[in-house]
């Protein structure tokens, strides 16, 4: 709900500071000028991206209103599946969990975190990878470059919708003094009639670069930061299975190479040590 709070912070101080200075409200109110700034502004989003990136775009609305998904909870999920995996490759050996890796979806073990097996990049990712475990003989750096290769795929994936949108906070401004030279067109249109309705025109070509720079900077500028923000505190959980795999195929216990997946996180989601052993422990 934060982005709710800040999206009115901007907009609260900007109507206050004009009305507290003995502006009109209604001056601001030209919703052709916003027609023009924003509906070229959507068009030239579609224009230069791919559909995939549409609709990234639009599934990640709701998470930047009410926040990602990857929290603390998600990983401490992440880091119990792969403990619960390489526990019981452990005890019954690699081949006991090839009908978990080969289809994660009707998996027993993959079916105790379901926020896990609904992110399907994710538990393919961790599947792929215990099958390549179980199905050759990977040495662990090779698993290693090969894992960074797909990790980097996928943060560049997940970064697209945040790219898309900061290009359009970029053309904005532009895109208001396009609206500002048209009414400056209509102003030289009327320019023998009276000077009040003169006055309107230049006020409404004014409101239209405005209108370009707010959009740009107040609103779709931070919608994109909060959409990179997103991108990377997803792709933690890659870099922290990425982690734990390695280690165990590097020879350390289950225990232990969990506790390098949990090094790899951002200090605001890492759970703490004995949070994470409760939590495999009690799987």
């Amino acid at each position: 709900m934060l982005f709710l709070f800040g999206m009115a912070v901007v907009v609260c101080s900007v109507i206050f500071g004009y009305l507290g200075s003995h502006g009109v409200l209604m001056a601001l109110w030209q919703p052709y000028e916003f027609i023009i700034i924003l509906g070229a502004g959507i068009g030239a989003h579609i224009v230069s991206n791919p559909g995939p990136v549409h609709i990234a775009t639009f599934k990640l609305f709701p998470q930047v209103i009410m926040g990602g998904k990857a929290n603390k909870a998600l990983h401490m999920d992440c880091l119990s599946l792969i403990y619960d995996i390489l526990n019981k490759s452990r005890k019954e050996g690699m081949m006991s969990i090839e009908a978990d890796v080969e289809n994660p979806q009707s998996s027993g073990i993959f079916s105790k975190y379901p926020a896990i097996q609904a992110n399907h990049p994710l538990a393919d990712f961790i599947a792929d990878y215990f099958r390549l475990i179980a199905a050759g003989n990977m040495q662990a750096h090779e698993l290693d470059a090969l894992m960074d290769m797909e990790i980097d795929s996928r943060l560049h994936e997940l970064s697209q919708p945040a790219h898309a949108v900061q290009k359009i906070a970029d053309a904005m401004p532009g895109f208001g003094i396009v609206a500002a030279v048209l009414g400056i067109v209509i102003t030289m249109g009327a320019i023998d009639g009276p000077m009040e309705e003169i006055g309107k025109h230049i006020a409404a070509a004014l409101v239209g670069t405005f209108s370009g720079v707010l959009f740009g900077y107040g609103f779709f500028g931070p919608i994109a930061s909060k959409m990179d923000h997103i991108a990377h505190e997803e792709i933690k959980l890659y870099e922290s299975a990425k982690a734990t795999i390695v280690a165990s195929v590097n020879g350390l216990p289950p225990q232990l190479a969990v506790e390098f997946g949990r090094k790899v996180l951002f200090a605001h989601d890492r759970p703490s040590f004995s949070e994470l052993e409760s939590k495999v422990r009690g799987r």
